[in-house]
């Protein structure tokens, strides 16, 4: 249960960003089961917000290690590299459901050439 503790020990701002970068997938899915210029249109901006999202994700946990950084006397440079790493979560999260997202909506644009 290791997957379910990290997600208990995040914040609310970390669980957030990496809630509103999974959109564009849910997106992309639906552009691949029903295509439309509707829903393609919708999906450009909601995959800017969860590129957005991402990158604030990211920021929020480098503030957070230099904050942790600032707080302790004998820095120890392992905390700073998991911490580091956690902070680099969001924003790999984002690009894997972008990547996702787009691989859909290039499956429904041939779906939808080819009825």
């Amino acid at each position: 249960m290791e997957l379910f503790s990290v997600f208990r020990e995040a914040g609310i701002a970390a669980l957030l960003s990496m809630l509103v970068t999974l959109f564009p997938a849910v997106a992309g899915v639906a552009y691949l089961l029903w295509p439309s210029e509707k829903r393609l249109a919708f999906l450009r901006p909601i995959s800017l917000a969860g590129l957005f999202a991402g990158l604030a994700g990211l920021l929020l946990g480098f503030i957070n290690v230099l904050r942790g950084i600032w707080m302790q006397d004998p820095v120890d440079w392992k905390v700073v590299a998991v911490g580091s790493a956690e902070a680099m979560v969001p924003l790999t999260l984002a690009f894997g459901a972008l990547t996702f997202a787009w691989l859909c909506v290039a499956i429904g644009m041939r779906r939808k050439a080819n009825p």
